[in-house]
């Protein structure tokens, strides 16, 4: 075997192994990291209150924890 293929192998062989490290160091992340959070954020109307909270994804109206008044979610 001559050296430049001996260095072609070697430098490829190499990359190999790197991008395998790669994928399963990807693979494995995904699975500890969490998904995203799908809650809503509303923030009272009240003008004494002014309050900011968050509720489920699924309620369209939700009470204010601090007043109790009923406010709908904040559109970004």
């Amino acid at each position: 075997m001559t050296p430049h293929r001996f260095i072609l192998w070697f430098l490829l062989s190499a990359l190999a192994v790197f991008m395998l490290m790669a994928w399963r160091a990807r693979r494995r992340r995904g699975v500890f990291e969490p998904g995203p959070i799908l809650d809503r954020v509303f923030r009272c109307g009240n003008g004494k209150c002014g309050q900011v909270y968050t509720d489920d994804a699924d309620v369209e109206n939700s009470r204010c924890p601090q007043c109790g008044r009923m406010n709908e979610s904040v559109r970004f």
